[in-house]
């Protein structure tokens, strides 16, 4: 019989490639980075290959190291939901998923009713960038995949951004008309350089006129952006998706024809072991056709 690797190196090389750190991997392990590092000198030893090589100040997996992860990420996997459910029975582990705040209340929710998970669901609200390890996401709903270099990614939908305001708010007036104090500037926070802005809507609209972003109501969250607006505050620049059902239900209408690609789709990331699981692809598939109908 071959030896067999130990499981303790084969759990530091895990989680290093995870994380490409080692450094993270030792806070994730409750170690030294140096313990991290001589668990994984053991495996490259047992295995006879590299596995990660030194650029700079960052590590990076080898040909051989990223042939090994996927396939070890999802053994590891598995046995741990084995071990779950010998603890707790034969009951299937929740499904989680991780997904932005105004996603989550005005997407996720819709577009998962008539999907049946056979474990449940875990649906975590919370910003990027977030950790795949034992107790994190199984997927992460986002937009864009600049967190997550080496992980799965599929998009989902491209979106657009339209101009919106409460019906009789502004009546007979164009965006062309509007008082400075009529706009309401929405901050995506210090994670995201490209976010839409009124300085870039009206020049791709050609609208001839600014929004000084010192005036006006200053947002923290696309969500609130849309009860904003929906409560008369203003016009708000928001994804078209987003804002179907109001625009349906008529509590919302559109200011200007206009409509603003956003630079990056929202994805579905997950570490590349778990994109092989069916539950998870069939989940990938439900939002995707969600997304279509749309």
């Amino acid at each position: 019989m071959h030896s067999q690797p130990p499981l303790n190196a084969l759990r530091a090389f895990e989680v290093a490639a995870r994380h490409l750190s080692f450094v993270q991997a030792g806070k994730e392990l409750g170690v030294t980075s140096a313990a991290v590092s001589q668990q994984v000198r053991n495996l490259e030893d047992h295995v006879g290959k590299r596995l990660f090589i030194r650029q700079g100040n960052q590590i990076v997996l080898t040909d051989a190291g990223r042939e090994i992860y996927p396939r070890l990420e999802q053994a590891l996997g598995e046995m741990a939901a084995l071990t779950e459910q010998l603890r707790d029975g034969a009951a299937r582990p929740r499904l989680v998923i991780s997904v932005l705040p105004s996603v989550a209340d005005h997407w996720l929710a819709p577009a998962l009713r008539g999907f049946v998970s056979r474990g449940g669901l875990d649906i975590r609200v919370e910003d990027d960038p977030v950790g795949f390890g034992r107790e994190g996401a199984d997927i992460r709903i986002t937009y864009g995949s600049t967190y997550y270099s080496g992980q799965h990614v599929e998009e989902l939908f491209a979106e657009v951004i339209v101009p919106v305001a409460a019906p009789g708010v502004f009546p007979g007036l164009s965006i062309e008309d509007l008082d400075e104090a009529d706009f309401i500037h929405t901050h995506w926070g210090r994670n995201y350089v490209t976010q839409p802005s009124w300085t870039n809507f009206l020049a791709h609209a050609g609208l001839g006129r600014t929004a000084d972003p010192a005036r006006g109501t200053r947002v923290g969250q696309s969500g609130l952006a849309l009860a904003t607006a929906r409560a008369g505050l203003g016009v708000a620049l928001v994804q078209r998706r987003m804002a179907l059902a109001d625009l349906a239900a008529g509590t919302l209408e559109l200011m200007d024809p206009a409509q603003m690609p956003m630079p990056m789709p929202y994805v579905a990331v997950l570490p590349p072991a778990r994109a092989r699981r069916a539950d998870i692809r069939a989940l990938i598939l439900h939002l995707k056709e969600k997304a279509a109908a749309a």
